[in-house]
């Protein structure tokens, strides 16, 4: 395991300038899980994108879907249901065998041969993986090319200092035509996304309904 360090989360703390700015390292990160310390997981998903998903996904079917900082969202099911090929990357083995668990889905699982010690996990379906790695271990992976992203607070949870390199892996993993949602738990200014991710189309900020609609 990297020390690699991330940020706290938003539902912790009042302060949000202060929050923006704190980190833990990965080993931190994964006593919070463990010791049940997560109050920013929504177990329930964003009901704005499960009242708008069909609308976002516009009747297209067979679209791969990569989830990065997975942990256990519920959301990965709703794509998987509507026919997506759903990828996820989480550096809690604990998370990803309770999503399997309580989504009721079996699964197998195997090592990821690029990446010693590491796991991916696999619905038995073939419809959802979920790779057990640091995300900057990922490249390192032959996992291809994507469709859609659904960042739900990865962004954010990325130590400041290591959001760019954060921002070339999401790229690099976009095909040609993709759509990029970003679910931030805080304001990110538009400035700041292009930035990290430069003057490309299709990131879209889930702030308001419109989102979908662009």
């Amino acid at each position: 395991m990297d020390g690699t360090r991330t940020s706290l989360d938003i539902e912790e703390y009042s302060n949000t300038e202060v929050q923006k700015n704190q980190v833990l390292t990965l080993e931190e990160w994964q006593d919070k899980w463990v010791n049940g310390n997560t109050a920013f997981h929504q177990e329930q998903g964003p009901q704005l994108l499960k009242k708008h998903l069909d609308t976002f996904l516009k009747g297209e079917s067979g679209l791969r879907v990569f989830f990065p900082l997975c942990r256990k969202m519920v959301e990965m099911k709703w794509f998987a249901d509507r026919g997506r090929s759903v990828v996820g990357v989480e550096i809690s083995e604990l998370w990803i065998r309770e999503f399997f668990t309580e989504q009721n889905l079996s699964y197998s699982e195997e090592p990821i041969t690029e990446i010693p010690g590491t796991k991916v996990f696999k619905s038995s379906s073939g419809n959802i993986s979920s790779y057990c790695c640091s995300i900057f271990d990922l490249p390192r992976t032959n996992i291809g090319t994507f469709d859609m992203i659904w960042d739900r607070g990865a962004l954010v949870a990325i130590n400041p200092g290591d959001r760019k390199c954060y921002a070339d892996i999401m790229l690099s993993l976009l095909g040609k035509k993709f759509q990029y949602l970003l679910c931030p738990p805080f304001y990110v200014p538009h400035a700041e996304i292009e930035r990290l991710f430069g003057k490309i189309c299709n990131i879209h900020c889930l702030e308001k309904v419109d989102a979908f609609e662009e």
